[in-house]
């Protein structure tokens, strides 16, 4: 055992004192380090995705005309592996929550590519609550806790969805059956939100990311739900070592919706509206590669915590688009990792991209920085060849602007037609299960203005649904929404 400057430490029973009985000597380096760096071994958790678990793997791509629709490295040949890490997580709870409450769960891929590192930041879900990042601090603030009380706060949940009623499509899928997964094993994933892959020729598509579970999509009862969440609220994150542990290695192929470039002008749904999904029967899935998670951590605080996962992490043939969420997420998600890990959290071991590229850019000390390179230079442009150049041929793909400078809104207003054939496609026993979900959580809202402008957003999507949780909260469907 050492100290951390490497000096041999003689006793780590017993602290060095003023004779037996006297108090302990400021010349105790070795407990005052000790002491010092256990004070600050806790870095900030994240304001969201506190709670999560993680995991390595290998992805591997099973389709031979990917490279068709982009120009990602990674992607360009059947049979390509490329080393990946993982991290699923809950939203809305703090770092010690339960894993079995019902919440989106984050699926946050990081691929180890030869060009970078490429972060595909996605949920669980197909969709989500909101799709204008400026609302994001709020809805979060809905689902943390009250400022006064310190307790989680049903009036605020259920005001906000009631003002909000884009976010009806998720509420719904939300609290349907796959409300609260199995196991992190057997949900699906998704990118969510629309992206850009351009091809070696520069044509550009867009694409919807899904990543289906090979163990099949299982959901938890609700009642074992809550006694799991008092017994074991690791539950999710233990099945997932236990099972990785034991070689039963969970595995997820990767598909992906295409949707031509100029689809986007006049398709029926905003594509790049995150509260909606493009048909199945418009733009069926390709198969892409499939993910195995066959290593777990061998620490959790240097491979979960401080992994810092950014949908801003893009490779060249990957590209955003205009979606407004992923807008905001682009900046937010870095952000928030120097924040939490600092500045040169891209240099931790988890993080660090294959490529080296912490050396290749101008971009110099801060705190922790333990790797400046061995140059002199230290700006760009430059007269010297060895240093760091830029790429034109990375650039990406020019699209087109148009409109005014703005405060605008989606012109998309049509919250209901969606979540509506949702509840639709659900069974008879699927849709008592979801009604009994939103009436036992609305049932805890103290004001019936909350509910009665909730009510009317699920009887425009459809009238049934909307009948059935009023009968449920014990009131009428308004007249004027009839």
């Amino acid at each position: 055992m050492t100290t951390a400057s490497g000096a041999p430490v003689g006793d780590n029973q017993n602290s060095i004192t003023a004779g037996e009985r006297g108090p302990t000597l400021i010349q105790d380096v070795h407990f005052l380090e000790k002491m010092a760096h256990f004070d600050r071994e806790r870095v900030p958790e994240r304001v969201v995705h506190a709670k999560g678990a993680g995991a390595h793997g290998v992805f591997e791509v099973t389709n031979d005309e990917i490279s068709k629709y982009t120009k990602a490295d990674f992607l360009n040949e059947k049979g390509k592996q490329t080393p990946m890490f993982i991290r699923f997580s809950t939203v809305a709870g703090e770092l010690g929550s339960a894993d079995t409450v019902r919440d989106p769960r984050g699926f946050a891929v990081k691929f180890y590519t030869q060009e970078g590192n490429y972060d595909l930041v996605g949920n669980n879900t197909p969709i989500f609550f909101i799709r204008d990042a400026i609302k994001f601090p709020d809805f979060i603030h809905t689902q943390k806790r009250n400022p006064r009380t310190h307790l989680k706060d049903k009036n605020a949940v259920w005001d906000f969805w009631s003002y909000s009623p884009e976010s009806l499509h998720q509420v719904t899928y939300l609290h349907g059956d796959r409300g609260i997964p199995a196991t992190f094993r057997h949900m699906n994933g998704y990118g969510s939100h629309t992206f850009k892959w351009v091809n070696h020729n520069g044509e550009p598509v867009w694409v919807k990311y899904h990543f289906i579970s090979d163990q099949g999509v299982k959901g938890l009862d609700v009642d074992l739900a809550d006694e799991l969440a008092g017994k074991n609220p690791d539950y999710h994150t233990e099945d997932l070592y236990n099972a990785i542990e034991k070689g039963d290695h969970p595995s997820w192929t990767l598909y992906v919706q295409i949707m031509p470039y100029d689809d986007a002008k006049d398709y029926k749904w905003d594509p790049f509206d995150v509260t909606k999904i493009w048909s199945h029967a418009d733009y069926p899935l390709i198969e892409v590669g499939r993910m195995t998670l066959d290593r777990n951590p061998e620490n959790y605080f240097t491979e979960v915590e401080q992994a810092a996962l950014s949908p801003a992490n893009l490779v060249p043939g990957i590209e955003a688009s205009p979606d407004k969420m992923l807008q905001g997420r682009l900046f937010s998600y870095s952000d928030t990792q120097r924040y939490r890990i600092g500045a040169n959290h891209q240099q931790l071991p988890i993080n660090r991209p294959l490529n080296d590229a912490n050396t290749s850019n101008y971009q110099f000390d801060g705190p922790m920085r333990y790797d400046n390179g061995s140059r002199s230079v230290h700006y760009e442009p430059n007269r010297y060849e060895t240093a760091p150049k830029e790429d034109p041929e990375t650039k990406i793909n020019p699209f087109e602007i148009y409109g005014n400078a703005d405060s605008v809104a989606y012109s998309q207003k049509d919250h209901y037609t969606q979540a509506g054939d949702l509840y639709r496609l659900m069974s008879t026993d699927e849709k008592d299960r979801l009604i009994q979900n939103v009436v036992d959580h609305m049932m805890k809202v103290d004001y019936d203005d909350i509910k009665l402008r909730q009510i009317e957003h699920f009887y425009k999507a459809d009238p049934e649904y909307g009948e059935r949780v009023a009968e449920g909260l014990g009131l009428k469907v308004p007249e004027n929404v009839r």
